[in-house]
């Protein structure tokens, strides 16, 4: 299994991103890597990590896209850049899935042009996982499309429902429309549109859900549009670190008899950190595009680069899109065309 992976994109490229690499192949002997970026960097790096196998190898690219440069401008103008070249590869068969932290616009809008969308999609969305009181839960979308149409948010529902029920073994998971409040009548035009457009699918919408819904398990799948998404999503990132925190703080004024305490609750409070952790999970699947795109974090560390690439390995071995394309395009799905 070959991924391609942007050497270049995320705060700390492209040295981290060749740890996060040397340490993904070092512990899935059934992976191989393809490095897009500056050669010359990434061989130094490479050298530098002391790799000395034959499972990474380098595809050259001169140019980068920064974080603040506009996706679909730089997408065109930036043809050698690392994001479109390792996009292309995929495009070519020369990989199996694509993974980068850099700019999130700009990778979507490369694979969206580059890859096409799958039949029956309209536009792509990123789904994460994310833990709940009650098991986990997918949100969709957290930053693709900001400006969606009623119509992109069933298919989102559609595309989420074919995921968890073939990944995760959820028999009919139901599905939650994010908004400010759960009656019916609550939100904006746009809001009660999609509403009523889930309301007569054939998914099992349990209706609107508060924001309190991304950890209480209220429903298997949440869905909204990318900018309520990625607001709700880095509120919730930065909940966590400030909890850690909190934590931190309060523990360096404990007594004697309260930091033996902590001695013995250790691993109970790494359990913690671990699953407020984003690294921890390391990507998020670019739904609705005909390949296998893993978006990282622009502050990716090692750790999440690692699991970032596990997480692509495990995407092509589900096979997750032949399911969606199923689940989208049934002889009578019931679902509405624009």
């Amino acid at each position: 299994m070959r991924i391609v992976v942007d050497a270049m994109g995320g705060d700390y490229a492209p040295e981290l991103v060749i740890q996060g690499v040397v340490a993904a192949v070092s512990e899935s002997p059934n992976i191989e890597i393809v490095l897009v970026g500056d050669e010359t960097r990434i061989k130094a790096l490479l050298q530098k990590s002391r790799y000395s196998g034959d499972r990474i190898s380098v595809r050259h690219a001169l140019e980068v896209i920064e974080m603040h440069e506009s996706p679909a401008t730089s997408v065109r103008r930036k043809r050698n850049s690392s994001i479109v070249v390792g996009i292309n590869l995929l495009k070519e068969g020369k990989g199996d899935a694509f993974f980068s932290a850099g700019n999130t616009g700009a990778v979507v809008c490369a694979a969206t042009l580059g890859l096409g969308l799958l039949s029956g999609i309209e536009r792509p969305g990123i789904a994460i996982i994310t833990p709940t009181l009650k098991g986990i839960s997918l949100i969709v979308d957290v930053g693709a499309n900001i400006d969606p149409k009623p119509l992109h948010l069933l298919q989102y529902a559609i595309m989420g429902r074919a995921y968890m029920e073939n990944i995760f073994g959820i028999t009919n998971p139901s599905v939650g429309l994010l908004n400010i409040g759960e009656e019916e009548t609550k939100g904006t035009e746009f809001l009660k549109e999609t509403y009523d457009l889930l309301s007569n699918s054939p998914i099992n919408f349990v209706g609107n859900v508060e924001g309190k819904a991304m950890f209480s398990g209220k429903c298997d799948i949440i869905i909204c549009d990318g900018f309520v998404g990625n607001i709700a999503l880095k509120v919730t990132e930065g909940t966590a670190e400030a909890i850690q925190v909190f934590l931190k703080r309060n523990l360096l004024k404990s007594n004697f008899l309260e930091k033996l305490a902590l001695v013995l609750l250790k691993g109970r409070l790494k359990n913690f950190k671990k699953e407020l952790d984003y690294s921890e999970y390391g990507g998020a699947l670019l739904l609705g595009v005909d390949g296998v795109v893993i978006i990282g974090h622009g502050r990716s560390n090692v750790k999440a680069i690692k699991n970032a690439i596990r997480v692509a390995g495990e995407e092509v071995e589900r096979q997750v899109n032949n399911k969606i394309l199923e689940a989208v395009n049934p002889p009578q799905n019931n679902i509405p065309k624009s």
